[in-house]
C-alpha cells in the first residue's frame, strides 16, 4: 500500500505525539497553523509536522485525517471538515459518546469515518498507548498500517461506529472519577489533621490512587480536559439507562480546576485550597 499524506487536527500534546508516529509509515503529516497559538506552532515543529496555511489546503492533500481536539470542539471541527467535501478516511478521535461519534460519521457522509480512542500517555518517552478502532474494516486496516511499528498500538472492535468511543468513555469513567475521588478524601482527611493518616492506611494498596496523593496536582491541571470527557461519559449512562449524576458531580468539582490549565507548578497544597474555594 502507498504511503498515504496524513492531516492532524489538531497538534495539542496527544495529537502532535500521535502524528509523529504515522509519520513513520506517511509521506506527510500536515498541520493547519492558521488561528493556533504559538505554543501549538513550537510543538508541531518539534514533532516533525508540516504547516499549511488552510485547512482547506490540509484537506486537499490528505488520504487521512485525525481529529485529535478538547471533547466540545469536535462536532464543530467535523463540520468544517464536511463543508470541504473531504472523501478521505476520517480517523474521529476525541473522547466523545457514541452517539456523538455516530452524528459525525452522518455528517461526513462523502468521507469514511473511522471511529478512534487513545488509551494511555502520548506516545513519548518509551510510553505505548493504544488507538482502538471501530468502523468500516478496509479504513481500520489502513490506520493499522499507518501506525504499524511505531509506539502507537492498534486494536479494531469490529466495523460499528461508537464502539471504539464507548471503550474510552467507560475506562475513563473509573479512571478520571477515581482522582477526583483521591482529591475529595485528602482535602476532607486535611482538614480534619488526618491526612498523614490516611495515606499511610491506604500506602498499603499498592493499586490505591489514594497512595499518591502528589497525583492530585497534575489532575488539577488536567481539569479543563477531563471535565468535558465525563460529561460524555454521563450522556453514554444517561443513555443506557443507568445514573449520571456520579459523573457530572465529578466534572462540576474538575470544573473548580479550570484556571488552572496545565500549570505544571501546581502542588498538591494549591490544588486543595482551590478545590475549597466555591
Amino acid at each position: 500500500m502507498d504511503q498515504p499524506t496524513v492531516g492532524i487536527l489538531h497538534p495539542g500534546s496527544m495529537g502532535a505525539a500521535v502524528a509523529a508516529c504515522a509519520a513513520t509509515n506517511a509521506t506527510a503529516v500536515l498541520w493547519c497553523e492558521n488561528g493556533r497559538s504559538t505554543a501549538s506552532v513550537e510543538r508541531a515543529a518539534r514533532f516533525g509536522l508540516t504547516p499549511v496555511a488552510t485547512l482547506s489546503e490540509l484537506l486537499d492533500r490528505s488520504d487521512i485525517v485525525i481529529s485529535l481536539c478538547p471533547p466540545a470542539a469536535a462536532e464543530d471541527l467535523a463540520r468544517d471538515v464536511a463543508g470541504h467535501r473531504f472523501a478521505g478516511v476520517y480517523v474521529e478521535a476525541n473522547a466523545i459518546n457514541p452517539e456523538r461519534a455516530k452524528r459525525i460519521a452522518a455528517l461526513l457522509d462523502g468521507a469514511t469515518v473511522v471511529d478512534g480512542s487513545v488509551v494511555g500517555s502520548p506516545p513519548t518517552g518509551g510510553k505505548t498507548p493504544i488507538l482502538y478502532l471501530s468502523g468500516p474494516a478496509v479504513a481500520s486496516e489502513r490506520i493499522e498500517a499507518l501506525f504499524a511499528g511505531t509506539a502507537v498500538r492498534t486494536a479494531v472492535l469490529g466495523t460499528e461506529v461508537g464502539k471504539a468511543s464507548a471503550l474510552k468513555l467507560s475506562y475513563a469513567s473509573f479512571q478520571k472519577t477515581s482522582r477526583v475521588l483521591v482529591a475529595l478524601a485528602v482535602g476532607m482527611a486535611r482538614e480534619h489533621g488526618v491526612d498523614q493518616e490516611l495515606i499511610e492506611i491506604t500506602s498499603r494498596r499498592t493499586d490505591s490512587y489514594l497512595s499518591e496523593p502528589q497525583y492530585v496536582a497534575n489532575t488539577a491541571a488536567r481539569a479543563w480536559r477531563w471535565g468535558p470527557e465525563l460529561e460524555e461519559a454521563a450522556d453514554t449512562l444517561a443513555a443506557a439507562g443507568l445514573p449520571p449524576e456520579m459523573l457530572r458531580a465529578a466534572a462540576s468539582t474538575l470544573a473548580r480546576w479550570n484556571d488552572v490549565k496545565d500549570d505544571s507548578e501546581l502542588t498538591l497544597t494549591d490544588a486543595l485550597d482551590r478545590l475549597a474555594q466555591p
